[in-house]
């Protein structure tokens, strides 16, 4: 599956705070690639996605991939990058020094330290499923279809069509009080 200009976008009011997309981003990003072994792996493999209370809500948070990513821009040895134009931003573990300036620089603040310290980790788009023809494992996760994954355009297209959906909605409410 070709990830080139595509993202993930959260439709806050259908999310549970269930954190399948927490889970599955752990288990995604495990050796065993399997929720009982990676349960039992030390260190514990570490969620690239958190779901952030925000008032009545949550918000499942994750790398933006910025097309002008500050985090690329500050990183001293090239480990945060983009192996192709308009792919995700990537952490190239081997480089990374752990120096925590693309922590600083995040707008979002996705960017964590991983468990051991050493390195930092966020979310890559699951490159690897994505190589594989898969969509990210908290997309696929979510329960409530509160996560979606495509292009920016097919995004836009989605929302444009629920926001139209909502004001028919709307006004044959409105048309069924006044009768």
């Amino acid at each position: 599956m070709d990830v080139k200009n595509k993202g993930i976008i959260v439709e806050i009011e259908k999310c549970l705070a269930c954190k399948s997309c927490e889970i599955a981003c752990a288990v995604a990003h495990s050796k065993s690639k399997v929720l009982e072994e990676a349960a039992q792996e030390q260190p514990k493999p570490q969620r690239r996605v958190t779901v952030q209370s925000a008032g009545e809500f949550a918000v499942p948070l994750q790398c933006r991939h910025c097309e002008d990513a500050p985090c690329i821009t500050v990183c001293p040895t090239a480990a945060i990058h983009r192996e192709e134009t308009d792919g995700p931003v990537l952490i190239e573990q081997d480089k990374c020094i752990g120096c925590k300036y693309c922590l600083v620089v995040c707008p979002f603040g996705v960017i964590e330290v991983s468990y051991d310290g050493k390195v930092m980790v966020k979310c890559d788009l699951c490159y690897e499923r994505a190589k594989a023809g898969q969509i990210p494992a908290c997309v696929e996760a979510c329960p409530t279809k509160a996560l979606k994954f495509g292009s920016e355009k097919d995004l836009a297209a989605r929302r444009r069509q629920r926001a139209a959906q909502d004001l028919v909605s709307s006004t044959q409410k409105n048309k069924d009080k006044k009768e």
